[in-house]
């Protein structure tokens, strides 16, 4: 995909919409997920699903990453129709900013109103518990990038007074729907944690010197992810929910290496707990939208 100018890039989106819009007939979600390292398994709470490889899909990036199954689900989650996808790309795996974002971009021009984006984190407070589920309250991003440099195209927006040159991120994400998540949680007998999220651009993962300094800058988790989307996703207007899944200590806060396959493992044994609350997050999220949040 070409990064060049971006009517050629809300083309390429259009492209993809029209796609997905053929394969899904009249299915017409306002839900949006994203599944990252290991919670690929949530998709079992899917009913009636459609598969459709991101490989298929004009213009979609692929991911290269072990745990991410590359495609998109399109069912019911608890009743309400959601389109998820299973698996993200990320910048380290040689992608532009604006290929990593394409796909929120896609989501947003097919309607969805508001998006749960999960993510696989370490952890750089000590107050978490491996494969805890915590909501993300605000991020710090250190990545070096944001995916709006460029010129700006405001057709992207979903809702009127979105896709500003210049918009507001004192609430990225949203505390309406971080409410539904703690009151699902609270039902089903466990309690959801909250923290600030510092975005890095990867692969390697951080040295001890750098996690002092991100836990002096305020924040509680790390990961190579979700910033990008949840930046894109507020500049066209949707709503977003963030959930890290607490997969290792950050660095020099355990005594044993680093690594993914360690992430992808912990990702594992959370994804009961995780199917749960997006099972009854989807038909929540949907009726606050229909409320207009």
């Amino acid at each position: 995909m070409s990064a060049g100018h971006p009517i050629s890039y809300f083309d390429q989106v259009q492209e993809a919409v029209s796609f997905l819009r053929n394969k899904l007939g009249t299915f017409k979600p306002r839900v949006g997920m994203v599944l990252g390292s290991g919670l690929g398994d949530a998709v079992e709470g899917i009913e009636d699903p459609v598969f459709i490889p991101y490989s298929g899909i004009p213009h979609f990036p692929e991911s290269t990453v072990e745990g991410h199954s590359g495609r998109i689900v399109a069912g019911h989650m608890g009743g309400s129709p959601v389109l998820l996808m299973q698996g993200r790309v990320h910048f380290y795996e040689g992608y532009t900013p604006w290929q990593v974002t394409f796909p929120m971009r896609v989501l947003g021009a097919m309607g969805i109103g508001a998006v749960v984006l999960t993510n696989a984190a370490g952890a750089i407070s000590p107050d978490y518990r491996l494969g805890e589920l915590v909501l993300i309250t605000d991020h710090i991003n250190m990545m070096g990038w944001n995916p709006l440099v460029g010129p700006n195209e405001p057709r992207f927006a979903v809702r009127p007074g979105a896709g500003l040159r210049f918009f507001d991120m004192t609430e990225p994400y949203s505390p309406w729907i971080r409410g539904l998540a703690r009151d699902i949680a609270s039902t089903e007998g466990f309690d959801l944690s909250e923290g600030v999220y510092i975005a890095v651009s990867g692969p390697s993962f951080e040295t001890p010197a750098e996690i002092r300094a991100y836990r002096a800058l305020g924040a509680t988790l790390v990961g190579m992810s979700t910033v990008p989307e949840t930046i894109v996703a507020r500049h066209m207007g949707m709503e977003v929910l963030a959930i890290s899944c607490v997969t290792n200590q950050a660095a020099g806060l355990s005594p044993t290496p680093l690594s993914h396959d360690e992430v992808f493992k912990t990702g594992q044994l959370v994804r009961s707990r995780l199917r749960r609350l997006l099972q009854q997050l989807a038909p929540g999220i949907t009726s606050l939208l229909e409320a207009n949040l």
